[in-house]
C-alpha cells in the first residue's frame, strides 16, 4: 500500500508541474551549432518567463520583407544578474542579436548576445551544452 500511495503522489506532482519544467530541452535538440544568426531588428515583444526567456523582433530582409523572429534567452534571474532588465526591452528599439537558429528553420533561434539600443552587450544565453562566448564571437565576424 505504501509503494501505491507513493507512485500516486509522483504521478501527481508531474500532473500539476508547469509545462516548461516538463518540456525542458538541451541546445542540441533545438538548435543548430553550425548555423550562426546575426540579427538586427526592432522589438516587438519579450517574454520574461521561466525557464527561457523569450524576444521577439521585427528583420527586415534585402528586399524589403518583414520577418519577426523569436530568441530563447536564459532565465530571468540569470538575466537579471547579467544586468539585463524586461524594462531594457522596449517595443520598438532596435537590437542586433547574435546566436544559433532553430533546427526547424523556421525564424526561430538561441541568443548568445543580444546587442541594446543603448549599445550595452548582454550575454543572454548560457545552455551548458550550446557553443561557448567565444565560439559566438567568431561567428559573428
Amino acid at each position: 500500500m505504501p509503494l501505491l500511495l507513493l507512485a500516486a503522489a509522483a504521478a501527481a506532482c508531474l500532473l500539476v508541474s508547469p509545462p516548461a519544467a516538463r518540456a525542458h530541452h538541451a541546445f542540441a535538440a533545438e538548435f543548430d551549432a553550425k548555423q550562426p544568426i546575426d540579427l538586427k531588428g526592432k522589438i516587438t515583444k519579450a517574454r520574461w518567463v521561466n525557464p527561457h526567456s523569450w524576444l521577439y523582433f521585427d528583420v527586415t530582409g534585402p528586399d524589403g520583407t518583414v520577418t519577426n523572429w523569436g530568441v530563447e534567452f536564459g532565465a530571468p534571474n540569470s538575466l537579471s544578474n547579467k544586468g539585463l532588465k524586461k524594462s531594457d526591452l522596449k517595443v520598438g528599439d532596435e537590437v542586433h542579436v547574435r546566436g544559433y537558429r532553430s533546427k526547424n528553420g523556421q525564424p526561430f533561434g538561441y541568443s548568445v548576445f543580444v546587442t541594446l539600443a543603448d549599445g550595452r552587450t548582454i550575454q543572454t544565453g548560457g545552455a551548458q551544452d550550446a557553443p561557448t562566448a567565444a565560439t559566438a564571437e567568431t561567428a559573428r565576424q
